[in-house]
């Protein structure tokens, strides 16, 4: 059966800015109701992105705003079911609707207080990526101070994360926060929207050491879409998707890899991955490529839903 999750769009801080009709179908962005039907997208998690400018100023309300614009998608469509449990997966299934999970992008929305962590997580937040690139109160992004990893708080933070059944991202850390958090956190780790470094050098991607220590923990890996993060050269297409999908499922196997794409976050897409309705093309190159249905599924869908299904419990 062809679905997905998708573990990383910022489609709600496009519509909280642009103020967006999301079940119209749309010729701007990536994401919208119609294309996301279109995709088989079964299962969406969206991020409220938090600007590292907003940091200890208006970082809680914006995130609060995103957070609102959720839930007022989901009464207004009657299209989506919240993830709030890992059982929610299968209810919104026999319900016919898509999934979506909330995840916040910077830990700067939590304004140094572990009280915001649970009042998002009551807010019906499940997902936090710790940093967004730079510094903030809970470590270092990959464009801060590259010797420094998690804050004192920063560790209070997963300690915490793992006490409610959060998921822990570890996408944007830099290199000695992600190694603070393996060997810290208690529950499988991901990395939500990162790629190979092997195949591609940006900073933002993982070595294979990093690859290897989020599998051991049982996590998960979702490639994610942005040109730049797939190859040096610049433009990249589905081929390249399919390689970074490749490489990680030669690397530790097929049931550590998924799909964060990153859409309505990123500039340019994939030559073939033009939106989220392209989702279906990738199963079809994968196929081409031998990969069995059971990978496939996997793949598309099966690792990120089993990962919630042991975190959010």
């Amino acid at each position: 059966m062809n679905m997905f999750v998708d573990f990383h769009c910022d489609t709600l801080y496009r519509l909280v800015d642009k103020k967006i009709d999301f079940t119209e179908r749309s010729k701007e962005g990536h994401v919208d109701l119609q294309r996301m039907k279109e995709g088989k997208v079964h299962l969406q998690v969206f991020a409220v992105f938090v600007d590292p400018k907003q940091m200890r100023k208006n970082a809680a309300t914006m995130a609060l705003k995103m957070i609102d614009k959720m839930h007022e998608v989901i009464e207004e469509t009657k299209e989506f079911r919240l993830i709030l449990k890992g059982e929610d997966i299968d209810k919104a299934k026999e319900e016919e609707k898509i999934g979506a999970l909330l995840s916040i992008e910077g830990g700067e929305a939590l304004e140094g207080e572990i009280s915001l962590l649970r009042m998002f997580y009551k807010l019906g937040v499940r997902a936090l990526t710790l940093t967004w690139s730079l510094r903030n109160d809970l470590g270092d992004g990959v464009d801060g101070v590259k010797e420094a990893g998690l804050t004192s708080f920063g560790r209070e933070v997963v300690k915490e994360m793992n006490r409610l059944g959060m998921i822990v991202d570890v996408s944007h850390l830099n290199e000695k926060g992600i190694w603070d958090v393996v060997e810290l956190s208690e529950k499988p780790i991901i990395a939500s929207h990162s790629n190979a470094k092997t195949l591609c050098s940006h900073r933002r991607n993982l070595t294979d050491e990093q690859i290897k220590a989020i599998a051991q923990k049982g996590g998960v890996i979702g490639i994610n879409f942005a040109p730049q993060f797939l190859r040096d050269e610049g433009q990249a297409t589905l081929e390249d998707v399919l390689n970074h999908i490749n490489y990680i499922c030669e690397l530790v196997g097929e049931d550590y890899v998924g799909f964060g794409s990153d859409f309505d976050g990123i500039s340019s897409t994939p030559e073939g991955l033009k939106d989220i309705s392209y989702f279906p093309a990738i199963l079809e190159g994968l196929r081409k490529r031998g990969y069995t249905q059971e990978q496939i599924d996997k793949i598309s869908h099966r690792n990120f839903e089993n990962l919630i299904k042991k975190i959010l419990i």
